[in-house]
């Protein structure tokens, strides 16, 4: 602003006489630049706060003047016209003040740029110096950490530790007085001792080598014997098979047996292996074998052949890949369930005989991709056993061998790791795959030797020999135990829907001679028919009703009266009792949650079911508790007290000899019946 301010204003001419003009002129500017350089010197004398409070107090005069000036313009008297220019020039003055004090800030701030410019163009040349520095240290840094990471070949070799270099090493290489305190040498000596060691094993590889070659022909020459022998061998097994036969010592069908065990997965193994000890040692009637076919289990361990095509055989297939489709994505989930379902080539078929001839067939398999093993069964009488409606589920591969074990249902695969498998095939349970595949019981693993823990899931599971021995004999037991019982039960359901309770002899004395009640009806009904009736909620809020259990109805009647049992069958029948739901309808329903008599009654057969065993095993539980039951209801209909408003006579007289009809506040009745006073009195 400073130098367009000197470009506008006009140079002043001094004019004088006797002087040209351009001598004027020069001289004016030479005094014009004089006052420029003079005003730059007077800038560092000058103090800027004392110009700035003059610059304040020109510009209050300035103020004052121009008021003035207009005061005066306003009163219009001639005689003011003085005072005007005089006031005039007095602003110009103050005027020519300000211009100064302008071009005295313009020169401050020149210089003010000036020193930041020099400042910041040492810093700069600072910061290019400091960032050369960094760029050094770094470079350095660098070469430092690859000389520190340097790795020579001789770290590599697996040097013996210094006590046994000490030790055993002589001492021209060791050299114990230089090596002890520089490294350096020590790490030499050690590698001249290691080379020396290494040359000396070199030679006794190479001994090795040709004594091992002077084995190697002596195993061949044996080999060539052996392969002599076997076939003399086998004529003799050949020539001694009459003699075998004879004396019930199937040596060659027990070899075979072997033979093909080879080819088994290690849980069919080990329960091939502990099954035939144990019927070998304990059970004479339990029979093990292999099934399946063997040139399929050696392929499995066979790695595929490299089979190289002609060049026609390749055109062919190419042409037979274009035109087929590709598969759809449920096409590949099947194909994809099929292979974790797959199951090997090989299973165990295990025998157990009873006493009366009837068999238990089990067929065990081994799912190869789920690592876990699964069991068909299949009975087999000895004499055709009459069809009872009741009794289909029973003998039924899916019931048969449910809850073996407490709690052991075998719909569920035991192994926690199959859960993830199924995600990623689309499978959502294994219960979908059983009736194809068997029932993955977790008793059938134990047999296997597989076991699964929950708490603490191992990535592989083995087949352990102890724990398939430790479980075999309880659970042969078992088994033999539960076909027994069921057996017993078809029988005695095809009696029960012709409305016969069997009471063997031994059992006679639990009953009095006559019962006039009789049994109706016995058929039975699914799980969810049960849970719908009003009188059996209490049975299954105590959690003694599951789907796994066997559901029956019973009807008995006499005369009017009809009573309906609700019966719960436990699989682990006859270790584990039934457990009866009672409804009377007679003179309206009846039941244990509205007559205590009822309640009663349920009791007898729920609670003192030990008197009704019978000979051990206790097989016939069921049936004396329905007779039981048939017996109760007579004493309740009996003692019964007569209607006075109905005419005629009693519709139920007493029959049974009792101490007391009723006792207590709840007049409850006399149930329990004496022999042989053949009496019935209160528990």
């Amino acid at each position: 602003m400073a130098s367009e301010a000197g470009k506008k204003r006009k140079p002043k001419v001094i004019r004088t006489d006797g002087a040209t003009p351009e001598g004027k002129r020069g001289k004016a500017e030479g005094e014009q630049d004089a006052r420029y350089y003079s005003e730059e010197c007077e800038v560092d004398l000058r103090d800027p706060i004392k110009d700035y409070e003059l610059y304040k107090e020109t510009c209050q005069e300035l103020q004052r003047l121009m008021a003035e000036i207009q005061e005066l313009k306003s009163r219009g008297i001639k005689d003011n016209a003085s005072e005007i220019d005089e006031r005039r020039v007095q602003s110009c003055v103050h005027f020519m003040t300000l211009k100064k004090l302008n071009r005295l800030a313009h020169i401050r701030l020149k210089k003010g740029r000036d020193q930041t410019h020099e400042a910041k163009q040492k810093v700069d040349a600072y910061h290019l110096q400091l960032q050369n520095l960094l760029y050094e240290v770094m470079h350095l840094q660098k070469e430092i950490t690859k000389c520190l990471e340097f790795k020579s070949k001789h770290e590599e070799i697996e040097l013996v530790s210094l006590e046994e270099f000490y030790s055993e090493a002589p001492t021209e290489i060791s050299r114990p007085d230089i090596t002890l305190t520089e490294p350096h040498q020590q790490t030499l000596a050690r590698l001249d001792w290691e080379l020396e060691q290494r040359k000396r094993l070199a030679e006794r590889y190479k001994e090795c080598l040709t004594i091992k070659e002077k084995i190697l022909k002596e195993i061949e020459v044996k080999k060539e014997y052996l392969s002599s022998l076997q076939p003399r061998l086998n004529s003799i097994m050949q020539a001694s098979l009459p003699v075998q036969e004879y004396l019930f010592m199937p040596f060659d069908q027990a070899h075979k047996q072997y033979e093909t065990a080879r080819h088994l997965p290690p849980p069919l193994y080990v329960l091939f292996v502990q099954a035939s000890a144990y019927g070998q040692a304990c059970d004479k009637k339990l029979v093990v074998a292999i099934e399946g076919s063997v040139e399929e289990a050696k392929a499995l361990y066979k790695p595929p052949e490299d089979s190289q095509d002609d060049e026609s055989d390749s055109d062919v297939e190419e042409e037979q890949t274009t035109k087929r489709r590709r598969p759809t994505l449920g096409v590949q989930l099947d194909d994809k369930r099929k292979e974790m379902l797959k199951r090997h080539p090989l299973c165990v078929t295990i025998d157990l005989k009873c006493k009366d001839d009837n068999v238990l067939h089990l067929t065990f398999y081994y799912l190869m991709n789920l690592n876990v093993m699964t069991v068909k069964a299949k009975v087999t009488t000895a004499v055709e056993m009459t069809t009872a409606i009741s009794a289909g589920d029973l003998l039924s591969p899916d019931s048969l061998l449910s809850c073996l074990y407490p709690g052991d249902h075998g719909k569920k695969t035991p192994n926690p790791a199959n859960q993830f498998q199924f995600d990623k095939v689309g499978i959502v349970t294994l219960s979908d795959y059983v009736t194809e595949l068997g029932h993955p019981y977790v008793w059938v693993q134990k047999l296997g030797g597989l076991h699964f823990p929950k708490e603490q899931p191992q990535h592989t599971v083995t087949a352990d020999n102890s724990l398939s021995a430790s479980h075999m004999e309880l659970t042969v037991k078992l088994l033999r135990t539960r076909l027994q019982s069921r057996l017993a039960l078809h029988k005695q359901f095809a009696s029960l829907e012709h409305g016969v309770v069997p009471v063997s002899s031994e059992c006679q004395h639990l009953f009095p001679t006559k019962i006039v009640s009789r049994l109706v009806k016995w058929s039975a009904i699914p799980f969810e028919d049960y849970a719908e009736l009003p009188y059996t909620k209490d049975v299954l809020e105590a959690g003694l009703a599951e789907d796994t259990h066997l559901y029956y109805m019973a009807l008995i009647e006499r005369g009017t009266a009809k009573l309906q049992a609700a019966v719960v069958l436990n699989p682990g029948y006859s270790a584990l009792p039934p457990i009866f739901s009672l409804c009377l309808n007679w003179k309206g329903e009846r039941t244990g949650n509205n007559d205590d008599n009822i309640r009663a009654m349920e009791s007898e057969v729920n609670v003192c079911y030990k008197e009704l065993w019978g000979p051990k095993p206790g097989y016939q539980l069921l049936t004396n508790q329905l007779q039981r039951l048939c017996m109760v209801l007579d004493v309740y209909l009996e003692t019964e007290p007569h209607d006075t408003s109905v005419e005629g006579p009693k519709e139920f007289p007493q029959e049974k000899m009792c101490l007391r009809l009723v006792r207590g506040p709840m007049r409850l009745k006399p149930f329990k019946f004496n022999y042989p006073q053949g009496f019935f009195s209160h528990r």
